[in-house]
């Protein structure tokens, strides 16, 4: 893999240490390792184990350095042929977020501190696998920043047991006790807190030595005078040495007896803690944030609570006077380190991260119109998790009408139901539909919706591969587009067209549905109820079809006259249709002599109706979601088209006649029609010859 590491600077610090440490290692492993960065003292360091480094103003918190950064990025990952892009700190990860996004490659982030709940701080929740150092901050990330936690990885800081040596704590005390703390001085770091502290142990300890490690910023220099003064008025000058910046700190640990971190926020993870337990130096530390991953506390170091000089005071003497204790601690936090925080551990879990998100994907299906047009789309979403078997996560966007259909569907993992009719109406509506979807940063959208709403959630997605058709519906919206020419070919084969673009090939079109066995239980019961012979054949009809496509109903006398002819035969019949139908279906049913048909209308859901149709002989439907049902459930149909084309809509099936007039209008595609003559042309007497045909 190649690897861009992106960080504001490379002077000493954890995560820059933390960056060089990942970077020697990738090298050693075979990978190609690149780091981005303003520059530093570690840069040496970081090309002498061969790595590469390029520099970037991506320190300066500026929007116009910000946007000019990201063609640089771009150039450098297209240059060094980057797989994954991997930010450290919320400045630069602006830059390397977009620079990803533009290139198509992977963006990672790690969190490095307890981030304020600020809107420049999105960004680091933005990646395809946030990492985060303990398990303070994978909530912080969870509950402040909606980082779902499918996407957090927990990879703590490590520690090169190669630069930092074990040396046992009663082989180090001399006559000094030295205690130290390290950090940039800064008021969080809590050293004025320290310094308190120490005037109490000064009192007991006769040959105390106090090395403050670390500088101030220069926005901070105030402070650190305040802190020399402190240091003066409690009579510590004489004990105290500010030792300023120190490139060496294994060196500076070899001469420690105790470590005390004195944070006063949320510390994300205490670096410096576990390089001390590494050289055997024992640690008193604040409980705040990631420390108490770190520290257990009585067994491999003391914690105690932050801004309280009186505790911090007692566990320093604590550690001073119990030499036994000293050492249990320095044992038992060393063998935890070598377990838990060895460098080599870290690369180990953090390619593991890489490969995961190279490997798997989230993919998007939209899908929102009617009922019958998400039963043809049963053939690409198995086709679709054919070719993301074991490597992808597949989410299904429907509407609300057709969430049942989809509750048992064994090829997608998660179902998003949406309202465009009523919650999620118009703009308002498709923005938060956009939110929800960013949330769950998809890799993939396949449109099979294909009109201008779904191409604006395709696009408000935020995913970097879009598949769709190009057409005047806002198709622009989609990356990987191709023309719909509006060529005469079947639902299922239009939809495989887009998969094409995906190498996926035409497929079994066969269609699908998943109803439950308490769907199959109450048809069975219906038709106890019905007195239907487990010997007779059954016949369903669909009344109509929906209430905006009048035009597509087979007139209701030629229904009453092949109920006749049907009873005839000894067949019994079933009539299906929605609670408003179910008048026509009775006034119907009250014009038969000598027949007792079922009136199934209004008495289903649409997976108890698949059911039912299942149980039919032969089912006779317009163009219409029934006929969908019946092609899924692989139930041999007679279909009526008149207004619309079948070459578009018929939906594909091994047995099945269609029925259609070849008149100079036809299709016209017009709800309504005060002739319908091609509906009206269809006589009882062609139905039945192809129902004849079909039983044969």
């Amino acid at each position: 893999m190649n690897i861009l590491q992106i960080l504001p600077e490379l002077h000493v610090g954890g995560v820059e240490t933390g960056t060089v440490d990942l970077a020697k290692y990738l090298v050693r492993m075979g990978h190609k390792a690149v780091v981005v960065s303003a520059g530093g003292e570690l840069v040496k360091e970081l090309e002498a184990c061969g790595a590469v480094h390029y520099q970037l103003p991506v320190h300066k918190k500026s929007i116009v350095s910000i946007i000019k950064n990201i063609p640089r990025l771009e150039e450098i990952i297209n240059k060094e042929e980057i797989h994954i892009v991997h930010a450290r700190s919320r400045v630069p990860a602006w830059s390397a977020y977009f620079a990803s996004r533009r290139t198509g490659r992977a963006f990672i982030t790690t969190c490095h501190g307890y981030y304020k709940k600020h809107p420049f701080s999105y960004v680091m929740g933005w990646a395809k696998r946030v990492i985060v150092l303990s398990n303070v901050i994978a909530r912080h990330m969870i509950e402040d920043f909606a980082v779902p936690l499918e996407r957090i990885r927990l990879v703590p800081r490590s520690v090169d047991l190669e630069k930092f040596k074990y040396i046992r704590p009663d082989q180090k005390r001399k006559e000094d006790f030295n205690v130290g703390i390290i950090g940039r001085i800064t008021p969080i770091k809590g050293h004025l807190y320290f310094i308190k502290a120490m005037a109490k142990v000064a009192k007991s300890v006769a040959r105390l030595k106090i090395w403050i490690v670390g500088d101030a910023p220069v926005s901070k220099s105030s402070y650190k005078e305040e802190l020399q003064v402190l240091v003066k008025r409690l009579g510590l000058w004489n004990y105290t040495q500010f030792l300023g910046t120190q490139r060496d700190i294994p060196a500076v640990l070899s001469n420690l007896d105790l470590l005390v971190m004195a944070t006063t926020t949320q510390e994300a993870f205490g670096r410096v803690i576990v390089e001390a337990q590494a050289c055997g130096v024992p640690v008193v530390a604040t409980k705040v944030g990631g420390v108490v991953d770190v520290i257990d506390d009585g067994k491999t170091g003391l914690l105690v609570p932050a801004a309280d000089p009186e505790s911090m005071a007692e566990a320093i003497l604590k550690v001073y006077k119990d030499k036994e204790l000293s050492a249990g601690f320095a044992e038992a936090a060393y063998k935890k380190v070598q377990e838990e925080y060895n460098v080599e551990l870290m690369v180990k879990n953090t390619l593991k991260v890489y490969e995961d998100a190279l490997s798997s994907f989230k993919v998007l299906v939209i899908k929102l119109s009617s009922i019958g047009d998400v039963i043809l789309s049963s053939a690409a979403l198995r086709a679709i998790r054919d070719k993301f078997r074991g490597n992808g996560k597949i989410t299904f966007l429907a509407g609300h009408e057709s969430k049942n259909l989809l509750m048992n569907c064994p090829y997608i993992d998660e179902l998003l139901v949406c309202d465009l009719k009523n919650k999620d109406r118009g703009i308002p509506g498709l923005l938060r539909l956009g939110r929800r979807l960013r949330k769950d940063n998809f890799d993939i959208v396949i449109d099979l919706q294909n009109n201008r709403n779904s191409h604006i959630l395709s696009w408000l997605s935020f995913a970097l591969d879009r598949y769709g058709y190009d057409n005047r519906k806002f198709g622009f919206l989609l990356n990987h587009r191709i023309k719909d020419e509006r060529p005469k070919m079947d639902p299922v084969r239009h939809q495989f067209r887009v998969l094409k673009m995906l190498g996926i090939e035409p497929a079994d079109p066969h269609l699908e549905l998943w109803p439950s066995d308490s769907d199959r239980e109450y048809i069975d019961e219906f038709f106890k109820s019905q007195w239907l012979s487990a010997s007779q054949r059954l016949i369903g009809i669909n009344l109509s079809s929906s209430s905006k496509w009048v035009s597509k109903n087979w007139p209701k006398q030629h229904v009453l006259k092949l109920c006749e002819s049907l009873n005839n035969r000894d067949m019994r019949l079933v009539i299906t249709g929605t609670q408003a139908d179910s008048g026509m279906a009775q006034a119907l049913l009250s014009k038969v002599k000598n027949i007792k048909p079922i009136n199934a209308c209004g008495k289903t859901t649409l997976n108890e109706l698949a059911c039912l149709i299942a149980r039919c002989s032969v089912y006779i439907s317009t163009d219409s979601a029934p006929l969908h049902i019946a092609a899924a459930m692989h139930v041999p149909f007679v279909a009526l088209f008149g207004p619309t084309d079948p070459g578009r809509h018929m939906p594909y099936a091994k047995e099945c006649v269609l029925i259609k007039k070849d008149l100079p209008c036809a299709p016209c595609y017009k709800p309504g029609c005060s002739r319908n003559r091609c509906m009206e042309s269809i006589t009882p007497q062609e139905v039945l010859d192809a129902v004849d045909k079909l039983l044969k």
